[in-house]
């Protein structure tokens, strides 16, 4: 099983501040760092202000030299498709090949209320999104020297050059959720890797049986997808250390405990466990809430993913 950082810098956080742990789960082996994509803290006054999901991931495709990076999730609701796969592989291309692409339909409507972005019906925002899907995987996998057309309810492209291309042969695309329909539907179109974001084990397996059963009713094979989690981590090395993680970040232990991956590195070793055994994954985002902490970081490198 592998584990990947996941911040989400909204809730306050520098480009500095994502730097160093970037650099920091880079040293200490993990699989990859990635970020949310959001414009407006959910709780907290998030200072000093948001930071731009492709803008950071560009500068840490130059200051770091190994771990893949990635969103979780982009929003669909925030760019237009064609400069978003220019912008992607773009920054593809600054990282060696390292990037993968997580695109979601968006969700957080205050956030678009405060920077003035239009924030469409659900219904909407999926055949949006469902469309910047086709669009950017169109774009990036169009032969070189060919041209890339797309008539869409709301994108239309003609004759694009569809350029610039990728480092990579292909940026693996990440979707994910919990909706029972459509969700599954464009994750057995698109997907290279499927994930939960911070669902119990239950609603996990339900949920990767819908991801499998589309993927057969679409000729494909189900174990082509990673599946994978997000979970907020909360390890200490004894109770009193958890106690304090907990503090810091404002949730209360026994919450967390519930619903994320909370104990001492033994603890969480066995809740990763039941993970495994249950719903199959390959794959756990740890949610870092606080991102001052690199010990943390490192404390879960050193003593929860040898055990894996």
């Amino acid at each position: 099983m592998e584990l990947r950082i996941f911040t989400e810098p909204q809730q306050g956080a520098s480009y500095d501040d994502l730097l160093a742990v970037a650099r920091t789960a880079e040293a200490a082996g993990y699989g990859a760092f990635f970020r949310s994509d959001h414009y407006l803290a959910m709780s907290g006054d998030g200072l000093p202000g948001p930071t731009d999901a492709w803008i950071t991931l560009a500068g840490l495709a130059r200051d770091t030299e190994r771990i893949r990076l990635g969103t979780l999730m982009t929003a669909a609701t925030f760019r237009h498709p064609g400069p978003l796969a220019i912008s992607v592989a773009q920054v593809d291309a600054m990282s060696g090949g390292r990037v993968e692409f997580g695109l979601g339909a968006g969700w957080f409507e205050a956030e678009h209320t405060a920077y003035g972005l239009p924030f469409p019906s659900t219904k909407e925002r999926f055949e949006r999104y469902a469309e910047q899907l086709e669009v950017v995987t169109g774009l990036w996998g169009t032969p070189d020297g060919g041209t890339f057309s797309f008539e869409g309810a709301h994108y239309r492209l003609v004759d694009s050059p569809a350029l610039p291309k990728p480092a990579q042969a292909k940026i693996p695309v990440l979707v994910g959720g919990l909706g029972p329909r459509r969700t599954p539907a464009l994750a057995a179109k698109f997907a290279d890797e499927f994930n939960l974001p911070f669902a119990g084990v239950d609603a996990a397996v339900e949920q990767f049986a819908r991801v499998d059963a589309a993927c057969e009713a679409a000729g494909r094979d189900p174990g082509e997808i990673t599946r994978s989690v997000a979970l907020v981590v909360c390890v200490g090395r004894d109770g009193a250390e958890v106690a304090r993680r907990a503090g810091r970040i404002g949730r209360e232990e026994a919450e967390l405990r519930e619903n994320g991956l909370t104990g001492t590195p033994a603890e969480v070793v066995d809740k990763l466990g039941t993970w495994r055994e249950r719903t199959g994954i390959d794959r756990v985002y740890l949610q870092v809430l606080d991102l001052a902490d690199l010990d943390h970081v490192e404390l879960v490198a050193a003593e929860v993913a040898p055990q894996l």
